[in-house]
């Protein structure tokens, strides 16, 4: 299992999506970082499958898809066919969670669960055999650009000790204000996935920034 950058779509400049899409895929960057939002679960709204299926023809990397909306159980195979290949829903925004984790993997992608801050990681624990990936927010899902909640990572720190206890082999992303000062932090508690937005696609160089990260995650990687 690697580690690697998840850029979030969020931050980019949408005037310039092609080519800063090419910038980080150009600079080794394997996943990409897909904030659905209905304006409902949170109090935004980001894009949904349009979007998704157009930026799908100018990209390879997998699309890392992360649903911020009621009852995702409605457009997962929407979803699926506009081209997410990994499809993460929230635990608090469906009354079936076993039900969205059977669609996911019945529509052929990846699946996984995110979990808000005020949300126990206990939660999901009932569901970890079933899962290719848990997100854990470091921030309030709906906005980019927040500060980083520390008092999260030990989140992953527990979901990295129940994976090697139960021989698991499921992904822990990371999302929220993640950045050069603060990525060794998540990377020391277990997370292999981190998810930036500003931190990449907000610096003016974007292809430098998302190499930076990738120093440091070859750093670990390699340890």
């Amino acid at each position: 299992m690697g580690i690697y950058l998840s850029p979030s779509m969020l931050s980019i400049d949408f005037t310039k999506v092609g080519e800063q899409l090419a910038q980080v895929e150009q600079a080794g960057v394997k996943y990409l970082h897909l904030d659905v939002m209905d304006g409902v679960f949170v109090p935004n709204i980001s894009f949904g499958m349009p979007v998704i299926k157009g930026i799908r023809k100018a990209s390879n990397m997998i699309f890392d898809t992360h649903l911020m909306i009621v009852d995702p159980e409605r457009y997962i195979d929407d979803v699926r066919a506009a081209g997410a290949d990994i499809i993460n829903f929230h635990v608090e925004a469906t009354k079936d969670v076993a039900g969205c984790i059977a669609k996911i993997k019945a529509s052929g992608a990846k699946v996984g669960i995110t979990v808000k801050p005020n949300t126990t990681i206990e939660t999901i624990q009932p569901y970890l055999a079933d899962l290719d990936m848990v997100l854990v927010m470091t921030v309030e899902p709906g906005f980019g650009g927040q500060k980083f909640m520390a008092d999260q990572v030990h989140k992953i720190s527990t979901l990295a000790k129940w994976k090697k206890e139960l021989q698991l082999s499921y992904d822990i992303e990371v999302d929220g204000g993640i950045t050069l000062d603060n990525i060794r932090e998540v990377l020391d508690a277990g997370a292999n996935l981190i998810v930036a937005g500003s931190a990449v696609f907000g610096k003016e160089d974007i292809s430098g920034a998302a190499k930076a990260f990738h120093n440091i995650l070859k750093e670990y990687d390699e340890a």
